[in-house]
């Protein structure tokens, strides 16, 4: 039996003003290829296939377009939600796309429903999997007063593990009557959208338990033998554990993704479990690059990182200016330099000299000893600004410490 494993698609994200849209109909189209050469046997989407909650048209129409392609292959899909994804907007189209063999699960209900049996292509039973999507507190835990933010995270926590708990107990359950009735034993698998214990985020990766469950813990899942897990935009084994993989976004979707190899994930089971993971890596089909320098170095960076893009898909830049940072017509001196090259300047970031974000005066010296004004006059010391800009931002300052402190 073989799964890919897959998520974090994120259908309809616009990239710094940049539509997603061409990137995302070729990802499908070699997916829908890879599917075939490789002969996978099922497609699993752990959570974010959309990047809102109301996605525009345009990615709904690439999401019926993958389960129509899916259904040509004759290969099942499952599409589990994440916390990007509106429950309503995949709940709305799940009983039309299961006669097309896609099965979307778009919140945590009742276990039975959450144990899917997964065929090969020869229609044999092949695993069965704990089909979890994000789980929302409201699901899982009600509030009750009194509780400290301690409280709250520990009963989070406990909450979904028991709940993972249960829905493994269910697959076992079904596991033993199919082995009973037809002497075949076969492995569970599950799924997951969450931040576990371990795992190393991006910056494009939102907190989704916000003030209540920081990470999972890894050994609070139950014994599965493969668990597909996303949210986590950088492929990686938790905890160096082979059977516990996020396979990461297929796109980069921040400019400090944009160095990584980003891939999906074939999964090998039979009888006994987990037999391989391979990973399967996804061309990149729209060069995307971070780059920092001066003006004196930039220039050469440029030319460098414009080979890889061409006159209908330039490159897509960020880049972080260092010492010449203070310069208030940066961005018009660093459109100059990228002028007729096959480049599309992005995102600008100022690099900060470390003297600047120290406060001068005698190093013994602490916050606590220094009033709001002095630490305020002393930050503005250490930039060099136009009188005009400065005199600004200190009636701006004046202005919202009156706010603040009415009576002072």
């Amino acid at each position: 039996m073989r799964i890919l494993h897959t998520s974090d698609w994120h259908l309809g994200q616009h990239f710094m003003g940049k539509s997603r849209q061409a990137e995302h109909h070729a990802l499908i189209d070699w997916m829908l290829d890879q599917v075939q050469t490789q002969a996978v046997d099922a497609v699993l989407i752990a959570g974010d296939i959309f990047d809102t909650g109301t996605p525009p048209s345009y990615a709904r129409e690439q999401y019926s377009r993958l389960v129509l392609g899916m259904h040509a292959l004759g290969v099942p899909l499952i599409l589990l939600a994440g916390n990007h994804d509106s429950v309503a907007t995949l709940q709305e189209s799940a009983g039309l796309l299961q006669p097309l063999g896609a099965t979307v699960i778009a919140a945590s209900g009742p276990v039975e429903g959450q144990v899917l049996l997964l065929n090969d292509r020869e229609g044999r039973p092949g695993c069965l999997l704990c089909a979890i999507p994000f789980v929302r507190p409201r699901e899982v835990v009600r509030s009750e007063a009194g509780q400290s933010g301690e409280d709250k995270q520990r009963g989070l926590q406990q909450a979904i593990q028991a709940y993972y708990m249960d829905v493994y107990q269910a697959a076992a359950a079904r596991r033993d009557a199919i082995e009973a009735d037809t002497g075949r034993h076969l492995p569970i698998i599950g799924s997951g959208h969450l931040t576990t214990v371990g795992a190393s985020a991006t910056e494009s990766v939102r907190e989704i338990y916000v003030g209540s469950l920081e990470a999972f813990p890894t050994a609070a899942f139950p014994p599965l033998d493969y668990l597909a897990l996303g949210h986590i935009h950088r492929p990686q084994k938790v905890g160096g554990l082979e059977h516990v993989r996020y396979c990461g976004s297929p796109l980069p979707l921040s400019f400090d993704e944009a160095s990584q190899r980003k891939q999906m994930l074939l999964v090998d089971l039979d009888a006994q479990g987990l037999c391989a993971v391979t990973e399967l890596p996804v061309p990149r089909f729209q060069p995307l690059r971070s780059i920092d320098g001066d003006l004196h170095s930039l220039p050469a960076r440029l030319t460098e990182v414009a080979a890889e893009g061409s006159a209908d898909r330039p490159v897509w830049l960020e880049i972080t200016v260092a010492r010449d940072d203070y310069l208030a017509d940066l961005p018009a001196r660093l459109q100059a330099l990228a002028e007729h090259l096959p480049v599309e300047i992005l995102r600008i970031r100022r690099q900060r000299a470390q003297a600047a974000g120290v406060l001068p005066g005698d190093l013994a010296e602490t916050l606590d000893a220094l009033g709001h004004a002095e630490v305020f006059a002393r930050r503005l010391d250490a930039e060099t600004l136009e009188p005009a800009l400065r005199a600004e931002l200190e009636r701006r300052y004046r202005r919202i410490v009156a706010e603040l402190e009415p009576g002072v």
